[in-house]
């Protein structure tokens, strides 16, 4: 055997010494390997992994560790040491866990509760992921490293935080995971990625050459395109049957058009067509024998196919448990999201109502405050003419005093034009008291449009308190005696009924309520069916009229006069229940009000049938599908109409909302109804005292009001009299014909009162504007309170809305599972009936052949070979019977004939039309899955030469040959090798290797999958288990060889050797692990070189 050479590996003779400068920017922490130096041809490149790679785990509780970590891998190679039981596998697993996988993948466990150690209630994993580079994802948000942290619980159920490189959360959603390890075309699943030590192993010791083929296959994921391929021509051949189906109805359409043809142009040869009917009647016979003959073989391969059928369904029943568990975890976790932002929403929504009352009140008194500002405003801007007019005047009469009478009469005319401006302005004042006047009057009568509103609603409030208060001590009176639930007297009716049966007076004892006869199959279906059933719940059933009369006699006793009483209803006691099968509504998903029910009496469940048609109506969850199956589509055969969770009522063209929000008979919590109905009666209460301090804030508001109009209406006819006095004036102005002598002392006087109410309302005027501002700011303040809590309240409104949805979604995921259990319960039941059936009837088959060919024989000796089927021949002989007794009579209505040819025809050719389109359609689809079918043959051909190229390489390093031979079609991988020189030995096949050569063969083999497999990281454990320590030696030089080809991605060896060979390098990085000591829960580990690991040794 060669020996082992050391320079393979960065080899001083192919490399010069790096420059300082290129090295400077490595990790401080002594993460050198963070940009790996490669040189090629006498110069280095930088050529680091940038994105996809591990850089660091960290292990809590995982397996029988209690802490492992953390650490930190190299970007190039890693080399995991130590002995068994260290917890190599325990890091290789928790990687294939934290990233996604399944556990059944890690071949350690088929749950992953049992990764979670013992007397742990929870294990966590952390991984770190590299993000850097232009291919990094989501860089602006996660940064240079993504964090994976997943959190184990014993029950099994794990959840997932991934972290930037801050240590921020950015998500919980596994389906960002998902989307991470698609960008970075990380597979866990994948062995050629991660490959374990049971399925290294298994993979080593395996001679099968099926095993290498499925291994190849997998790792080039060509196995998913195949089962893709496969999945589309399994439709195409559904597709085909359809065509089938369509062909023979096609051909039965045919026949219906050539009978109207053929009696529209009438029918000769009678004598022809007797003979024909005989000889039809010799082949019927032969048809009848030969169909029972098919039938039998069918029943035959029918009970085969049914037999292996069992054994799937059994299979099938465990894994629809496992979802339908899953789901219903799911549900429980959205529906206490959801609670827990209801109630906060409801905690805020009184402090919101106060704030919108204060904010209203704040709004009317600034509006009040600005009222009377503007008012005094106008009345100083008045004020202020008057002393400008006054003190003009003044002036004129002073300087017109010693003039002549002409002088005074242009006074007198001033003094006229200023009494109209006067009167002008009094005018204008009074319009504008008269605005707002009626402004007042307005908002008064709005006041009182809004009192009455309110009050209503009080009212209507108080009426549903009132119900829901008695509604409440009816459910806490239920508590101890569930038929209280329909009513107060209905237990002591219920006894009195016994005693009067024991005593003889009933014929049958009369059977009710029927509520409390009847008990649901699924809870969340109580308010629809309340909703069907409505009064019949408290209903009575009666076997005949005499028991009827008996019956109403005792309710006399315990329902008054004027009450309303139960309804009886008077129908004959059967022990059996209605056969409703064949007028009965069916669809696969939603269930009728009949199959909803559990119904132990057939007396009850014949009374429902018969009053209200339970076995026609559907109930359907969801108010759009309810809608969609009812309405968008034609109704479901037999159905009349259908009833949502919420009680509502749909029909084909109409729908109906429930006034009802709860059941009131058929809930099966009572604990919680109360505690619901506690709570609307605080909340009604709550209601109730809100509206009663709105009505009392509006009576105020229509006072104050109503004395403000009443200032107005006074202050209007004060300006009423002014306007009447200066037109007086004006009046004897004009009528004055002599000189007067003008008071000017008089005007003075006025003057100087007029400026003393200038000053009384100009500060009259500064106080209000002040209180104005003040009430203002107050205002401003008191809508941004109202506008922050709001806007607090449709946040938590906006985080309600996606879980709601996803709460929908969960909720309908839990029923499409417990649908889809009793699907397979109720199919697994039918289908052992029906083989043991079928077995039956193959004995009853082989009888009745045995008879027919009896009779066949007594018809027509001689077998006839036949191709039509019985049923066209019969048609055929009806037919022509038909038309031998038409000859001999009237042909019938010529149009009648005509139409029917024509209806027949347009069937014909419609039918015919879609199975062309049919046709083309799959001729379409071959064309393509031909094409695609090449196009993955080609592909498959590229990746097989590869491998083998890349074999072939590897092998040649070793001076071994070999040749890889696949076989698409017997789906086997064939290995052959040479171990000696070129042609001195004939091909073996590896079975006839040594150990050491078939490992070095098999590591060659892995080698060239990773050549061909894309992924940022490879991982092994124990690979070199087999291996002596030449071959060992030798793998690991083509290892760390191809890891020096491809410093781009990460390679994480995991070995129980010491690695103290290998050569020194900043590229390789030795995590050697230490056996744990007694009572020691952290295990220690470090990076080791190889200068330190000399030292030890």
């Amino acid at each position: 055997m060669a020996k082992r050479k050391e320079d393979n590996f960065f080899s001083p003779e192919n490399a010069k010494r790096p420059r300082q400068e290129l090295l400077e920017d490595f990790d401080k922490d002594g993460d050198e390997d963070e940009c790996a130096v490669s040189f090629t041809n006498g110069t280095c490149t930088l050529t680091a992994a940038e994105v996809g790679i591990i850089e660091s785990i960290q292990l809590r509780n995982f397996m029988c560790h209690s802490m492992l970590g953390p650490f930190k891998f190299g970007s190039n190679v890693n080399f995991v040491v130590g002995n068994n039981g260290s917890g190599k596998s325990a890091v290789l697993t928790a990687l294939i866990v934290g990233l996604g996988g399944k556990a059944i993948a890690t071949n350690r466990g088929s749950s992953l509760k049992g990764f979670v150690k013992d007397g742990q209630s929870s294990a966590d994993i952390s991984i770190t992921l590299r993000n850097r580079g232009d291919d990094a994802y989501r860089a602006n948000v996660y940064g240079d490293s993504i964090v994976v942290q997943q959190h184990i619980s014993m029950d099994g159920s794990r959840s997932y935080k991934l972290k930037s490189e801050t240590g921020t959360v950015v998500s919980t959603r596994k389906e960002e995971l998902i989307a991470i390890l698609d960008h970075f075309n990380i597979q866990v699943d994948n062995p050629v990625s991660v490959l374990t030590q049971e399925m290294s192993k298994q993979f080593l010791q395996s001679k099968n050459e099926g095993d290498k083929y499925k291994f190849f296959m997998k790792a080039t994921q060509l196995e998913q395109m195949k089962e893709d391929y496969s999945y589309i021509m399994e439709t195409k051949e559904r597709t085909k049957e359809q065509i089938n189906q369509g062909e023979e109805r096609l051909i039965e359409l045919k026949r219906q058009c050539l009978e109207k043809e053929e009696r529209f142009q009438s029918i000769a040869g009678l004598s022809t067509m007797k003979t024909n009917l005989e000889y039809l009647k010799h082949e019927m016979a032969w048809a009848v024998v030969n169909e029972i003959e098919k039938q039998l073989n069918a029943i035959r391969d029918n009970i085969k196919i049914g037999e292996d059928r069992a054994a799937r369904l059994d299979r099938k029943m465990e894994e629809q448990q496992v979802r339908l568990n899953d789901a219903e975890n799911k549900y429980k976790d959205i529906q206490d999201k959801l609670e827990k932002i209801s109630q906060e929403t409801n905690a805020r929504a009184p402090e919101c109502l106060a704030l919108k009352v204060d904010l209203t009140a704040k709004k009317k008194t600034y509006n009040e405050a600005e009222v009377l500002y503007n008012r005094s405003l106008n009345e100083y801007k008045a004020l202020k003419k008057d002393d400008e007019q006054l003190c003009k005047r003044i002036e004129e009469l002073k300087k017109s005093t010693d003039q002549s009478l002409e002088p005074e009469r242009l006074e007198r005319q001033k003094k006229i034009c200023w009494l109209k401006e006067r009167v002008k302005s009094l005018q204008d004042q009074e319009n504008s008291v008269n605005e707002e006047i009626e402004q007042f009057q307005q908002a008064i009568e709005k006041y009182k449009e809004e009192y009455a509103r309110i009050k209503r609603e009080e009212l209507d409030v108080k009426h549903v308190l009132n119900y829901n208060q008695r509604q409440l001590k009816e459910l806490k009176d239920s508590r101890t005696d569930r038929i209280k639930r329909f009513g107060p007297h209905v237990p002591a009716l219920l006894e009195a009924i016994d005693d009067a049966y024991r005593r003889g007076y009933f014929t049958h004892k009369p059977v009710g309520p029927l509520g409390a006869c009847i008990h649901l199959r699924d809870p969340e279906l109580a308010l629809a069916i309340e909703s069907c059933l409505k009064g019949l719940l408290q209903a009575y059933c009666c076997h005949n009229h005499a028991d009827e009369r008996v019956l109403q006699a005792l309710m006399k006793r315990f329902y008054p006069p004027g009450t309303s009483r139960p309804q009886i209803i008077v129908s004959e006691f059967r022990s059996e229940m209605y056969d409703v099968r064949h007028r009965a509504a069916h669809h696969p998903e939603y269930p009728t009000v009949l199959t909803a029910l559990e119904i132990d009496n057939a007396v009850v469940a014949n009374s429902l049938i018969d009053m209200r048609s339970i076995e026609t109506v559907l109930l359907i969850k969801n108010n759009s599908v309810a809608r969609a199956v009812m309405q968008s589509q034609k109704p479901p055969k037999n159905c009349r109409e259908a009833f949502t969770a919420d009680g509502d009522q749909v029909f084909a063209g109409r729908y109906y909302s429930s006034e009802n929000t709860r059941p009131k008979f058929l809930s099966r919590d009572v604990d919680s109804e109360i505690s619901d109905l506690e709570n609307e009666v605080e909340n009604k209460k709550a209601q109730i005292l809100n509206l009663q301090q709105h009505l009392s804030a509006l009576d105020k508001d229509i006072k104050h009001n109503e004395d403000l109009l009443k200032r107005c209406q006074l202050h209007y006819k004060e300006l009423k009299m002014k306007i009447r006095k200066n037109i007086s004036e004006i009046r004897e102005l004009e009528n004055i014909e002599e000189h007067q002598s003008v008071d000017i002392a008089t005007l003075e006087d006025e003057a100087e009162e007029n400026k003393i109410k200038m000053k009384m309302v100009e500060k009259n005027m500064e106080h209000q504007k002040e209180n104005m501002e003040h009430l203002k700011s107050l205002k401003i303040e008191a809508e941004n309170k109202y506008d922050a809590m709001k806007l607090k309240i449709n946040q938590l409104s906006e985080l309600a809305d996606p879980l709601k949805d996803e709460l929908n979604l969960a909720d309908s995921e839990v029923d499409n599972q417990k649908r889809g259990k009793r699907h397979y319960e109720e199919k697994q039941k039918e289908h052992l009936n029906t083989l043991n059936k079928k077995k039956r009837e193959l004995d009853m088959k082989e009888k009745e052949l045995e008879e027919k060919m009896s009779q066949a024989r007594q018809i027509c000796p001689e077998r006839i070979e036949v191709k039509k089927s019985a049923s066209i021949l019969d048609k055929e002989i009806n037919r022509l019977r038909q038309k031998i007794q038409a000859e001999h009579a009237s042909h019938g209505d010529r149009e009648e004939i005509m139409r029917q040819y024509q209806e027949a025809r347009e069937s014909y050719l419609d039918l015919d039309n879609k199975v062309r389109t049919l046709r083309r359609f799959i001729k379409l689809l071959e064309e393509i899955m031909t094409h695609r079918y090449k196009t993955y043959q080609q592909f498959r051909r590229c990746l097989t030469l590869r491998c083998k190229l890349y074999f072939d390489n590897l092998l040649s390093q070793r001076a071994y040959c070999g040749k890889m031979n696949f076989d698409h079609k017997s789906e086997t991988l064939s290995i052959s090798v040479q171990p000696g020189e070129g042609n001195k030995a004939s091909f073996n096949d590896m079975r006839a290797l040594s150990g050491g050569e078939r490992s070095f063969s098999t590591v060659c083999f892995i080698l060239s999958l990773w050549s061909i497999a894309e992924s940022p990281f490879r991982c092994l454990d124990e690979f070199d288990v087999y291996m002596d320590m030449v071959n060992r030696r030798i793998a690991m030089d083509m290892i760390l060889k191809m890891a020096d080809s491809q410093r781009f991605r990460q390679f994480i060896l995991l070995t129980p050797q010491s690695m103290s060979s290998l050569p020194s390098s900043k590229l390789i990085r030795i995590l050697r692990m230490s056996d744990p000591e007694r009572g020691q829960t952290t295990l220690p580990f470090q990076p080791v070189t190889q200068e330190e690991d000399d030292d030890r040794s």
